[in-house]
């Protein structure tokens, strides 16, 4: 991986990224208000259970067929895809979330000058606005998903530090521990087959939908 593609990955992956990642907590907020998460420790098995069961089941492998269907020009494929994580958001609030984050992320890679997103057209989702930008500047694929991992857990134990609250070394700590957990989640995403992905997750939706009439919330999701 040279400089110039690290540096990149670096700066999309950031959570500083100003398209809005900070002010949604993807149904974490509605678990505190359950009590489903208290304390540090049911923080942490809250994000390895939403990493391997819900991201690297669907989202992740999902993402990896937009960048392998960037890289192949294959406009169809990425049309497919798009729509079909955008049709997966089972709440209001989940979809609302991926499509203004990728709204986001496609007009800053064109106000930045450093990817043509000009065939992203419709409802575009969050995976493949950071799948086009991947291909655009050059960032290898493997590099790339392990960031969009990273990057998904690090604002899930900063929903936890605000949150619960921890303190900003257990935040620290829990993320460190994460590693191994998100080199799990890429490896799988990246081998599973079409028919084993899926995004099954019930408990997850109807907290979602929970949040939406949730009383005093500081996240938008």
């Amino acid at each position: 991986m040279n400089a110039g593609a690290l540096l990149h990955l670096l700066q999309f992956a950031s959570p500083a990224l100003p398209i809005g990642g900070y002010s949604y907590s993807q149904g974490l907020e509605s678990a505190l208000e359950a009590g489903i998460v208290h304390d540090a420790d049911s923080g942490r098995a809250w994000i390895v259970c939403y990493l391997h069961e819900v991201v690297a089941a669907w989202d992740a492998p999902l993402f990896w067929r937009l960048l392998k269907a960037f890289e192949a020009r294959d406009d169809a494929s990425v049309a497919l895809w798009n729509e079909r994580f955008v049709a997966s958001r089972d709440s209001a609030e989940f979809r609302a979330e991926t499509v203004q984050m990728g709204y986001s992320l496609k007009n800053l890679g064109a106000e930045l000058g450093v990817a043509d997103t000009g065939a992203l057209t419709g409802d575009t989702c969050l995976p493949t606005a950071f799948a086009c930008a991947v291909d655009a500047l050059g960032m290898p694929h493997q590099e790339a998903l392990l960031a969009l991992l990273f990057g998904w857990a690090e604002n899930q134990v900063l929903v936890c530090v605000k949150s619960i609250p921890v303190g900003q070394v257990a935040g620290q700590r829990m993320l460190l521990s994460l590693r191994d957990e998100i080199a799990l989640a890429a490896a799988h995403a990246r081998t599973l087959a079409d028919d084993g992905m899926s995004n099954w997750s019930p408990g997850l939706s109807i907290l979602s939908m929970r949040h939406e009439v949730q009383h005093g919330r500081l996240y938008r999701s």
